[in-house]
């Protein structure tokens, strides 16, 4: 399996879970029982530096690395998308429409949900 998806049921975590789902990509589901503090233990900080889920290590890279692991919603959307070309337009604009959305919802609407 490719990824290990550092998930809890929350809006953030179900986004990336929509995304790996619509790209059909296998992955490993590691729950991180935030309302118990494990996104304070020390092996998920190291791959999550701020303390929050969603979290994603990819252990297929394509920049040649042995793994990436990539944390905010956001940032993990926007990996999967380039990584596959898909879900994200290639068109100027219409990518540049795409990203003004995702980081509404990341920066504005995310915070009040």
């Amino acid at each position: 399996v490719a990824y290990d998806f550092y998930f809890w049921p929350t809006p953030n975590g179900y986004k990336v879970s929509i995304a790996l789902e619509e790209l059909e990509l296998p992955y490993n589901l590691c729950p991180v029982n935030i309302s118990v503090g494990e996104q304070h233990h020390a092996d998920f900080v190291a791959i999550s530096p701020n303390h929050k889920i969603p979290a994603l290590v990819d252990h297929c890279p394509t920049q040649g690395a042995e793994k990436s692991m990539i944390f905010e919603s956001g940032a993990i959307l926007l990996y999967l998308a380039e990584k596959y070309q898909r879900l994200m337009p290639q068109e100027a604009e219409a990518r540049m429409t795409c990203m003004q959305w995702l980081f509404w919802q990341v920066g504005g609407l995310g915070p009040i949900a």
